[in-house]
C-alpha cells in the first residue's frame, strides 16, 4: 500500500549547507549515506567527492530529478558509489544507512520518525536541513549562513539503542 506523500517542494540546498550538514554528521569513508528526496542529487556527489563516503544512494520519486540526477552523477564521475532510486522513501528499505541526509518538511520529517525508528540501527545519524524531527532532541544544531546571505538550521540527531 502506497503511503500518502505531502507535496514537498524541490528547493536545492546550497553546496555550503551540503558540506556543513557532512560535517555536522562526521561523515567519512566508512559511511553509507542515503538522501531521502535527493532532487538533482547534489549531496550525494559532495559526499563521495568530498567526504569519500563508502556509498551514496538517492531516492526521489520525480522522474525529471532523477533524469537529472544521474546526469550529474555520471558528469562527475561517481556513478562507481553513487545511484538513484525511484520510488517512495517511506516504502524503500533503508536499513543499511549509516547517515540519512533529510531537507523535507517538519510533517514529512514526524511521519518518517517511525520508518526510522524500525529501520535504522543504533547510532546512525539523521541530519536535516532546516526542519526538526518532532519529538526527537537533537544531538547537535548548528547554524550557518549561506554565500547569499541567508541563514539556515542544521539538525543532527542519532537513532539511540532499542530498548
Amino acid at each position: 500500500m502506497t503511503k500518502y506523500i505531502p507535496y514537498i517542494p524541490y528547493i536545492p540546498s546550497e553546496p555550503i549547507v551540503i558540506r556543513k550538514m557532512l560535517e555536522v554528521a562526521e561523515v567519512n569513508e566508512k559511511d553509507i549515506i542515503y538522501d531521502l528526496g535527493a532532487g538533482d542529487g547534489r549531496v550525494l556527489i559532495i559526499a563521495v567527492n568530498d567526504f569519500n563516503v563508502k556509498k551514496a544512494v538517492g531516492i526521489e520519486i520525480n522522474d525529471d530529478r532523477i533524469k537529472e540526477a544521474i546526469e550529474n552523477i555520471e558528469k562527475n564521475g561517481v556513478s562507481d558509489r553513487a545511484s538513484i532510486i525511484r520510488g517512495n522513501f517511506f516504502e524503500l528499505d533503508i536499513s543499511e544507512a549509516t547517515v540519512v541526509t533529510l531537507f523535507l518538511l517538519t510533517e514529512v520529517n514526524e511521519m518518517l520518525k517511525p520508518k526510522f525508528e524500525r529501520e535504522l540501527k543504533p547510532g546512525t545519524r539523521v541530519v536535516s536541513h532546516e526542519f526538526e524531527i518532532p519529538g526527537w532532541k537533537p544531538k547537535k544544531v548548528e547554524k550557518i549562513i549561506d554565500e547569499k546571505g541567508r541563514r539556515h538550521r542544521i539538525y543532527l540527531y542519532e537513532i539511540s539503542r532499542k530498548k
